[in-house]
This record gives structure tokens, C-alpha cells and sequence, in this order.
């Protein structure tokens, strides 16, 4: 279902009056526009990832301590009863456009259903538009390619890398958190430090660089910290080894693998803690504190949470339960007239979040859909006491692990049973489990045979927001190749529709899927597809093999030799093959293609013309126009 827009006023009554009325009604207007925009405010936003809401000793974190967050916590409007998807995409897509996932297209971590529907405004879009400076530093995680990049969706400056992690399939080979090579405006380009530390850093520089303009600026920062794999620069695992061992006969068995992950993790929070002191430092030295708006949430629950301490909830990420996507978020700004820090108990959503900048910027929202959020702005300035009652629906796209070649159904597939609905202090799990967090925050005990009534109508309030998108939930949204933003293109195996391959370790050991990319070809002509198994930058032949690798902070898994000796490419109707030798780094074809939507699959074979797998990296380069 594509959104209903809002209506934009109409000015032509304007223009059918005088000149000189009208020269001095745009006046005022450019007058009080000027006015209203040296008064808004500049906006920062950070998300870490894979932190959950147990993960900050302001919430009793018997090991962590976080005092910068704590500090913005107790100075902050704090929303308790606070929701995201229980998966990393799915809520940074609602969180850009202010719509759920099912309705924004980006609901799954891989597999081609991470790309956020390209003719969907976003958050950076509506700042940009009022007159913000925009930028953005971190994991972006909707789309790689043109038209789904940070600098497609009114990103002005961006620093990121592709896909779910550092060391994903897309990244530049072997990144490890340190000394990275990373995206900057579209062109790669090594950054020296370690990653939390380089994206606050060039933030914050950002910000400096171009103070000199009279443009508020809206900040985005996607942190890809504490996500595996766990490195963190020395010093800051010492601390919390210390406290870990202290802690430990509080919490169940940790063997003591699970213990040296947990060390890990905790340490890199507490480096953003240590980047959260330096951005408020900068800002109070730079006198943008006051009316800078900061909000910190995290993108999903807890992946160590329960295992040690969870807040009292159950399950983490990718899960239904609470603390798969209860989360912290925190809201502050201090000249924007809103009530002194507390706790605001509403049920809130991701999604609120656009809709709430949009009122308290002042943002333009012509063009704008018709947001599943809804605005907080008025809780925060205690104009209300309360939101009008309401049910979330908390849903996405699973991860099809399993799954090894593509299929029309399988665990990606968007499902209505899916999904848990949330209302007041009821929570449906997947139209059979009815749990009662007042009397039962842990859930642990079914209560839908006690209160049919309530699970009923949150059964109808499921079975008509299921309604509204069934039609639309499983149209793929288009890689678009031969565009003039984007010439070669970089397609690898993260796109396969429905297959999982997202990390650089399934390359390296060779995980024997294949999928297919779903494509929209922008301009017609003759195209070269260069077919590989390892990324351009390794230099690698088809057939290598990598030994076991030491970086920074950890280890490689040794990279598998497959014994290639033919290719195919199938892209739409066309069909081609080809011979390769043991040293070809790719295997080559030439296709001229029409303009419009098709389908391309990969093959390697061996000798026997067994097939191996699909290539996980393919090149896609427009020769020339078609004759």
C-alpha cells in the first residue's frame, strides 16, 4: 500500500493578485522564514547497535558503567515504554520515513529486503528541504546501491560502509574496526582510528567545517558499535573484567567463552560512553549545546542481555518478547521549552520520531505520506498529558538462514503470525500468546484463554493493519544499474532475494548458495558482468585460497579454495557461459540489455559442470549505448 500524501497549499491565489501585494507578503514571509530559521534548532541523533535497554548502568547495569549516558539520561525526556523492531533495518527504515517496516520496504538485515522504497521521503530529505545542513556518519544498512545510498536519500556529507557490519560481504575487504576504509560522498576512502572513535571524530568536524553558514544542521550517527565482531582498543576491557568477575554468582553460568564475548561487548560501550563525553564537551564549547536537540536510542534489544542482565524483560534481538525491542530513548534540548527531565511512560515507537522532529523544527512536510508515527512533540512540551490510545504493531522479515537456493516461500517471507501487537500493558506474540506486563513483566505466563476479549480486538487491530499491506509486502524493491550516479555498480550476495549471505567469513569459507538479484535497468545498451568469488581489491584468483588472518584485534577464519572452471549468467531471457582458467580473477560476459526490471543469476561450476555456487561479487559496468 503506497501512503496517501498530504496535501500541499495552494498559492495561486497569490499570484492572482497585484505585484506589489504580493512583493510585500513575500517579504514578511521571507522575514518571518529567516526569523523561524535562525530560531531552529540544530538536531544530533545516535543509535548504537545491538545495545539493549539493560545496557546502561542508569538502568542498573551491575557491570557497565556509563556515566555520559547517564548524565544525558537524568537530563533528558526519557521515554520508558519505548519500541523498535526487534532487528537492525527494520528500525532504522521506520525511523527515516516515520512508516513501518512492511510499508517502507526495508524490513530484513539481508537477503534483498533491506532496501528502503526509493520514492519514500526521508528524514534527512525534510530537513534538507526546510534549509539544514545534513550529514551522516556510520552504518546506514538500507541499500548499497543507487538509489537506496545516504548520498541518494538527502544526505549532503556521508561516511558509511554497506550493509549490516564492518566486515559484511559489500565492505572493502577485511575491515576490522581499525584504520577502515569507508564510503565518504560515494568514493572510498581509509579513515585512521578505530570506528566509534572516526565517526564521532569527523562528526564533530563536520559541525566545525562548516560553522561558518547560518544553516541549522541535522546529524545522523548509526554507530555500528557493540556489533559483532566484538573489537574494541585496548584498555577498555580491563575495567569490565574487573567488574565481571565481581558480578558474576548474580548472574546464571557464563562459560567462560561467553564470558571474553560479554568483556568485548560491554567494552565497546563503554567507548561510545567515552564518544557521548566528547560530543558534549564539543557542543558546550562550541556554544551549541543549548539549542541543539540530542536524542540516543539503540537500534534492537540486547544480543548478551540475556544471558547476564536484562532489565527484568524477556528474550533480546530478533525476538517477540520485550527485550527484543524495548529500548532506551532519551531526548533532550535544552532551549526548546520542554518539561524538566522525567520519565514519560506513553508507549512510543521509532516511528514517532520523524514525525516528532517535524514539529519541533519546524520542518516541511509537503509531500510528506501519512506517517504510521505520531508526533511526541506535544507530551515533551507538556501540552498534553497524554497520546490518544493506541496499538503498535511490531513486525519484520527473518533472517532465511537455512535457506540455500532461491524459494518462494521460506522463513523471509513476511508473515501476518509474525507479529506482536502492542497495547497499554497487553502484548499479543503471534495471534496465540496474550501477556499481561503488569502483572507479568517477564511473560511468563499465557493469559489469552482468561481475556478473550482483549486478545480479540488486538487480533482485529492485527488483522487490519495486515490487510492494508498484504498486496504490497512482497514486491521486491530494484537495484537500478547503467545510471549515471552509479556506473560500474558493485552487486554482491547480500541482494540474493531471500538467500542469507551477509559477512565476509561465509565468503571466506565458502557458503555454497546462490539467489538471484532483482534489477531495474536505467538505460538501455551493452553491459559487461564481471563474475567473482573474492571482492576486485584482494587480487585474487577464482580458485585461491586466504589463510587464516590476523588483524587488529582478532582473527579471520581461513578462506576456502572452490574449484571454478566454468561460469554462467542468466539475465532475464539471455543465457551465456564460459570457460575460466584457474587464474582468472572474474569471469567475464557482455549482454545488451533493454530498459526496465529483470532478474540476473550467477552460476560457477567445476570441471564436472557441477554447479559450485552463485559468484558473491559481480561487477556491472554500461559499455555503450545499444545500436
Amino acid at each position: 500500500m503506497i501512503p496517501r500524501l498530504l496535501a500541499v497549499p495552494d498559492t495561486s491565489a497569490c499570484r492572482r493578485e497585484t505585484g506589489v501585494l504580493c512583493l510585500v507578503l513575500g517579504l514578511l514571509v521571507a522575514g518571518a522564514a529567516s526569523a523561524v530559521a535562525a530560531e531552529r534548532p540544530n538536531v544530533i541523533l545516535v543509535m548504537s547497535d545491538d545495545q539493549g535497554y539493560g545496557e546502561l548502568s542508569c538502568h542498573g547495569n551491575p557491570v557497565l558503567q556509563t556515566p555520559h549516558l547517564d548524565r544525558l539520561h537524568q537530563e533528558s525526556a526519557r521515554l520508558t515504554d519505548f519500541h523498535v523492531a526487534p532487528m537492525c533495518t527494520p528500525t532504522r527504515g521506520q525511523l527515516m520515513t516515520g512508516l513501518d517496516a512492511f510499508h517502507n520496504g526495508a524490513m530484513n538485515v539481508s537477503s534483498g529486503r533491506t532496501l528502503l522504497r526509493p520514492e519514500l521521503p526521508t528524514m534527512a530529505d525534510f530537513f534538507a528541504k526546510t534549509g539544514y545542513r545534513t550529514a551522516m556518519f556510520g552504518k546506514w544498512h538500507l541499500g548499497d546501491n543507487y538509489p537506496f545510498r545516504p548520498q541518494d536519500r538527502g544526505f549532503q556529507e556521508s561516511i558509511w560502509f554497506p550493509s549490516s557490519h564492518i566486515n559484511s560481504v559489500p565492505d572493502y575487504w577485511d575491515n576490522d574496526y581499525f584504520d577502515d576504509t569507508y564510503f565518504h560522498n560515494g568514493r572510498r576512502e581509509a579513515f585512521s582510528g578505530y570506528c566509534t572513535d572516526v565517526f564521532f571524530t569527523e562528526a564533530m568536524r563536520w559541525i566545525e567545517a562548516s560553522a561558518g553558514g547560518s544553516k541549522p544542521f541535522f546529524v545522523y550517527l548509526p554507530l555500528n558499535a557493540p556489533h559483532s565482531p566484538h573489537f574494541v582498543p585496548p584498555g577498555y576491557r580491563e575495567p569490565i573484567k574487573e567488574a565481571l568477575q565481581k558480578a558474576l554468582p548474580q548472574f546464571p553460568e557464563l562459560t567462560p567463552g561467553q564470558q571474553t564475548a560479554l568483556v568485548s561487548f560491554l567494552a565497546m560501550i563503554a567507548n561510545i560512553d567515552e564518544n557521548m563525553g566528547r560530543l558534549e564537551d564539543f557542543l558546550k564549547k562550541t556554544g551549541r549545546r543549548d539549542n541543539t536537540i540530542l536524542i540516543f536510542l539503540t537500534d534492537n534489544g540486547s544480543t548478551m542481555g540475556p544471558r547476564y542482565f536484562n532489565a527484568g524483560m524477556k528474550g533480546g534481538k530478533v525476538t517477540l518478547w520485550e527485550g527484543g525491542h524495548r529500548v532506551p530513548c532519551f531526548v533532550r534540548w535544552p532551549a526548546g521549552k520542554l518539561l524538566a527531565a522525567r520519565d514519560i511512560a506513553e508507549l512510543t515507537h521509532v516511528q514517532d520520531l520523524l514525525p516528532t522532529l517535524i514539529d519541533l523544527c519546524g520542518l516541511d512536510v509537503s509531500g510528506a505520506p501519512r506517517f504510521d508515527g505520531t508526533s511526541l512533540a506535544g507530551i515533551l512540551r507538556g501540552e498534553q498529558k497524554s497520546l490518544p490510545d493506541r496499538m503498535l504493531v511490531v513486525n519484520y522479515s527473518r533472517m532465511p538462514l537455512n535457506t540455500t537456493r532461491p524459494t518462494p516461500v521460506n522463513a523471509a517471507t513476511p508473515k501476518r503470525e509474525g507479529a506482536a501487537v502492542l497495547w497499554k500493558r497487553w502484548r499479543l506474540l503471534e495471534d496465540r500468546e496474550l501477556y499481561d506486563l503488569q502483572s507479568d513483566f517477564h511473560q511468563d505466563k499465557n493469559v489469552i484463554a482468561e481475556f478473550p476479549e482483549v486478545a480479540a480486538k488486538m487480533r482485529a487491530h492485527l488483522d487490519a493493519w495486515w490487510d492494508g499491506l498484504k498486496d504490497s509486502v512482497n514486491v521486491p524493491q530494484r537495484v537500478v544499474i547503467g545510471t549515471e550516479q552509479e556506473d560500474p555498480s558493485l552487486l554482491t550476495a547480500c541482494e540474493w532475494f531471500d538467500v542469507f549471505v551477509d559477512q565476509q567469513r561465509q565468503v571466506r569459507r565458502a557458503d555454497l548458495k546462490n539467489g538471484v538479484w532483482h534489477l531495474n535497468v536505467a538505460r538501455p545498451g551493452r553491459y559487461e558482468f564481471r563474475l567473482r568469488r573474492w571482492p576486485a581489491e584482494t587480487d585474487l584468483a577464482l580458485t585461491a585460497s586466504l589463510p587464516e588472518t590476523q588483524v587488529t584485534d582478532g582473527v579471520y577464519v581461513a578462506g576456502t579454495s572452490l574449484p571454478i572452471r566454468s561460469a554462467r549468467i542468466r539475465i532475464g531471457d539471455q543465457e551465456q557461459s564460459v570457460k575460466t582458467s584457474p587464474a582468472d580473477q572474474a569471469a567475464t560476459f557482455r549482454v545488451t540489455l533493454d530498459r526496465g526490471p529483470t532478474i540476473l543469476q550467477t552460476w560457477f561450476f567445476d570441471d564436472q559442470e557441477k554447479e559450485i555456487c552463485g559468484a558473491y561479487y559481480v561487477e556491472v559496468e554500461r559499455l555503450e549505448a545499444a545500436r
